[in-house]
């Protein structure tokens, strides 16, 4: 299968001087398409560090990073954030649910931004919170519903613009045992039937059944 993912020496340094933090020190990676990586390590290892730039959200210091054989971290940010909103899903640790808008309306942002129908994009939206197990929240605030709720939510929304790149940041944290099954069920059938590539970070042991392969970082780097 060709590569979704390639990582070349990527180092990431955050401050200047005696502040300065190297937290990723020259990792090297590549992710098949269609295959679910997970990735496993102790907390400030560099994990989501590096997700964060294989979404483009952030931009390494050294090194080089292609999605789908694009790098882009080297493209403007107005040409980075139409290729992540139409190929890249992130399910972010703090979800990042926008308070205003009702669930179903979060969950269908992806499609309304890149410019579907306001009806089909919240139609779809409700097949999605059914599918993760919340039907009842589609018109309840994101504030009035627990964290694993608020989670599930995140995952629909990163789901919904069929992409071709998922990534997560804990999508199991807030969720009990069977739900969090459910969910990696889910994600795993995603990209099982249409081959797309899931990478998620996490500490879940629960859930590495569901990986074709786990990497580990410790100190910025994989081991």
């Amino acid at each position: 299968m060709p590569n979704a993912v390639i990582c070349k020496n990527i180092t990431k340094i955050y401050g200047e001087g005696t502040s300065k933090v190297e937290a990723l020190r020259g990792v090297d990676l590549e992710v098949e398409k269609g295959e679910l990586l997970m990735m496993m390590g102790p907390s400030g290892s560099g994990k989501t560090t590096l997700i964060s730039v294989i979404a483009g959200i952030l931009t390494q210091t050294e090194g080089e990073c292609l999605v789908s054989n694009l790098d882009l971290n080297h493209m403007s940010d107005q040409n980075k954030t139409h290729y992540r909103g139409k190929h890249i899903g992130f399910v972010f640790q703090s979800f990042n649910l926008i308070p205003m808008l009702s669930c179903e309306e979060n969950v269908a942002v992806p499609l309304l931004l890149n410019g579907a129908d306001r009806r089909s994009a919240l139609e779809k939206a409700r097949t999605l919170l059914k599918d993760v197990g919340i039907p009842e929240k589609i018109d309840v605030s994101p504030a009035d519903i627990s964290g694993g709720q608020q989670q599930r939510v995140a995952i629909a929304r990163a789901m919904i613009h069929d992409p071709d790149l998922i990534v997560c940041d804990e999508p199991t944290s807030y969720l009990d045992h069977d739900t969090g099954i459910k969910v990696m069920e889910l994600l795993r059938s995603i990209i099982g039937q249409n081959g797309k590539t899931l990478i998620v970070v996490t500490h879940d042991v629960r859930i590495t059944k569901f990986a074709d392969r786990i990497v580990r970082l410790e100190d910025g780097r994989i081991v």
